[in-house]
């Protein structure tokens, strides 16, 4: 029997091209597209597109309207507080279960090995590596608190959080605070204090939640 991956289904491409697209501020916050259009612009028939548009809708990204296309959600300053908000606790809650010492070396490699990355991409002053880089350090932190259901709800609001930062990366300052934060939650990590771990990780979510939130109202990024 084959281990040969199984190709993607239209519907999935035509999810991750749309998905990508909104990322990268080709498709802009506020603006509407018919199907067809969308379809053309990505070479495919209009049900894979409907399809994979219902499935963006769902995660927040876009807004489907029957007979009126699909509008691009804004990103704005109150749909990020709620979003930090959640990720704050349960975030939190995934340092201090990885602070238990419950791990694989592999797990803990990961995490100290993404942190390595976002040293790096600050010296080089690299912000969208820094960006990646964060976004590692994130995912392997949910991954070692070992809890399925949380992974899937902050993987969904990540999605947003992560186009949010997309738009405010060149607006912020160096991230020099963030890496030490993160610093600081790794080590809790690695001492095995699950108290410092969790306090440090929701006080680093709250700093970036005020810092993008305020980027996003001062610049006035929501794109109605």
């Amino acid at each position: 029997m084959s281990d040969a991956p199984r190709p993607k289904s239209n519907t999935a491409k035509a999810q991750d091209t749309l998905r990508d697209m909104i990322f990268a501020g080709d498709l802009m916050p506020g603006s509407t597209y018919l199907e067809a259009e969308l379809a053309a612009l990505l070479g495919m028939s209009r049900t894979p597109v409907r399809e994979a548009a219902l499935r963006l809708e769902a995660q927040g990204l876009l807004e489907v309207r029957p007979r009126h296309g699909v509008r691009i959600n804004a990103i704005a300053p109150e749909d990020m507080d709620e979003i930090y908000e959640i990720l704050t606790e349960l975030e939190g809650l995934c340092a201090e279960k990885a602070a238990d010492g419950n791990h694989s070396p592999v797990e803990v490699e990961a995490l100290e090995t993404a942190m390595l990355h976002m040293d790096q991409a600050l010296k080089d002053e690299d912000r969208e590596a820094w960006a990646a880089a964060d976004e590692e350090f994130h995912s392997a932190l949910i991954r070692l608190g070992h809890n399925k259901r949380a992974e899937m709800i902050c993987a969904m609001y990540n999605d947003q959080v992560r186009r949010a930062r997309a738009v405010t990366l060149w607006l912020r300052p160096l991230p020099t605070e963030s890496n030490a934060a993160h610093r600081a939650v790794c080590d809790a990590i690695l001492r095995c204090d699950p108290e410092a771990a969790g306090r440090l990780h929701r006080e680093h979510r709250r700093e970036a939640r005020r810092l993008l939130t305020d980027l996003l109202r001062h610049h006035g990024l929501r794109h109605v």
